[in-house]
């Protein structure tokens, strides 16, 4: 099964306010969901108990927080630690940004997630497919 990201955002820290703002974007540009799965982080449980005072009961997000029931999600970001490991870190919090961004939009034009690729043609194909456009 091929799992596609919801979201993806940065920030030096991870906090409540970091929360909110990344399930903001997710929910923003794709839709609130019934279900979320989320590690064992506070500030992911506040950031949507938030969410949760402002709707009814029907609407309410269902939180679920399982270590197993993350690793699939968790599985994502092994491409992003193995580009960044031998690095040995980073200089400053803009150069994190930038080489993870672009980490990130590698992995999403071979998975095939832009808009009119196909699974039949290449990486390189997709890429520029996507530089065209």
């Amino acid at each position: 099964m091929r799992q596609n990201p919801i979201e993806f955002l940065l920030r030096k820290y991870r906090d409540a306010i970091a929360a909110k703002a990344f399930f903001h974007k997710a929910f923003r540009n794709n839709f609130i969901p019934d279900k979320v799965t989320i590690d064992k982080s506070g500030s992911n449980t506040c950031a949507l108990n938030s969410f949760n005072e402002g709707l009814s009961e029907e609407q309410t997000i269902e939180i679920r927080q399982n270590k197993y029931l993350n690793n699939i999600i968790e599985q994502d970001h092994r491409f992003i630690k193995k580009r960044t490991k031998p690095m040995l870190g980073f200089k400053s919090f803009r150069s994190a940004k930038i080489t993870i961004t672009g980490i990130e939009n590698i992995r999403i034009i071979q998975k095939g997630q832009i808009i009119g690729s196909n699974d039949k043609t290449s990486t390189f194909e997709n890429f520029a497919m996507l530089m065209a456009s």
